[in-house]
């Protein structure tokens, strides 16, 4: 009996210990976490990050120290990555996370969002701050979220380029430039992921985000497989609004013809203020936020180890 006993506690600290190993390179963003960076990117004090503005390059400055602070390294020469957005300039900020694999180093992931909007929008209650909270604060709180966590965990045998793109609203110009010079330096690139729009749930959906081109890859597919539910849906509004065209994943999928798509949670129904100076961090659902962001790291954890490149255009 005692031997039985014995072995049954031995199995379950075994099994104990196996999960906890699984479960260790997790992401563990909290909804306070969200909150700090959506309430500095979000900000009245960033007058609705305008290409071209002074809220715009402290939105830039906050995020390179950020990076910064985590261990995330510039890839060019600085952080930014200037470029023209027809007569203004500007810029991207683009993180590196150089891979641990030898041979899989060689392979690039970029994991985007833009981080400008409109600045200025039409009043309301004498208020013409367009602070862009849902669009798109939270999905570059997602970037940086996400940046922190594998800097801290270094689980990435390829490597990561971190990008929070410029002048996506005057044409998706920053994430245009960008695929350009990397496909200039003909780098090894797998995949994209993007984040758009993360900043409340869908309505009456059994899956917590979509993803745009649901079909033209298996992305959800994996994602789906890696995160062991049904994290990600299709949406048909996104099809029918051809939203993957109008999102920064687009120039890299144009230019690398490789899975690139954008994960989003807006579905035309559960938020109203689109390009509104009423897109507050008021109306974000911080713990929905830190979940869905909690979600996608072991994910991105998969697709950054993975031996081989199981994400493929269909």
């Amino acid at each position: 009996m005692k031997q039985i006993t014995f072995f049954i506690i031995a199995l379950l600290f075994i099994t104990c210990k196996e999960v906890t190993t699984a479960q260790s390179p997790m992401s563990n963003i909290t909804a306070s976490d969200v909150e700090v960076i959506m309430n500095f990117l979000a900000s009245d004090a960033l007058e609705g990050r305008d290409t071209g503005s002074e809220g715009l390059e402290k939105a830039a400055k906050f995020i390179e120290e950020e990076f910064k602070k985590s261990g995330i390294e510039p890839y060019f020469d600085s952080y930014l990555n200037t470029f023209d957005a027809k007569g203004t300039e500007t810029y991207n900020v683009v993180g590196y996370l150089k891979g641990t694999d030898p041979d899989l180093a060689n392979q690039f992931v970029v994991i985007g969002a833009h981080f400008d909007h409109i600045g200025k929008g039409k009043p309301v209650s004498g208020d013409t701050i367009a602070n862009g909270a849902n669009d798109n604060a939270a999905g570059s709180t997602a970037v940086i979220s996400l940046a922190k966590h594998f800097a801290k965990t270094k689980n990435n045998k390829r490597s990561v380029l971190f990008v929070l793109f410029g002048a996506e609203e005057r044409g998706l110009l920053g994430s245009g430039h960008l695929a350009k010079v990397l496909k200039e330096k003909n780098i090894d690139l797998y995949t994209m992921v993007n984040f758009e729009m993360i900043g409340v749930p869908l309505n009456d959906k059994s899956y917590k985000a979509y993803i745009t081109g649901y079909e033209i890859s298996n992305m959800a597919e994996k994602i789906n497989e890696y995160s062991g539910k049904e994290f990600i849906g299709f949406l048909p509004k996104a099809k029918e609004f051809q939203l993957f065209r109008r999102s920064d994943n687009y120039p890299f999928h144009k230019e690398f013809n490789v899975p690139c798509q954008t994960i989003s949670t807006f579905d035309f129904t559960n938020y109203d203020y689109y390009h509104h100076v009423d897109d507050e961090v008021s109306e974000m659902n911080f713990e929905f936020m830190a979940e869905l962001i909690n979600d996608c790291a072991p994910v991105i954890a998969k697709i950054l180890n993975t031996p081989t490149k199981e994400i493929k255009l269909n």
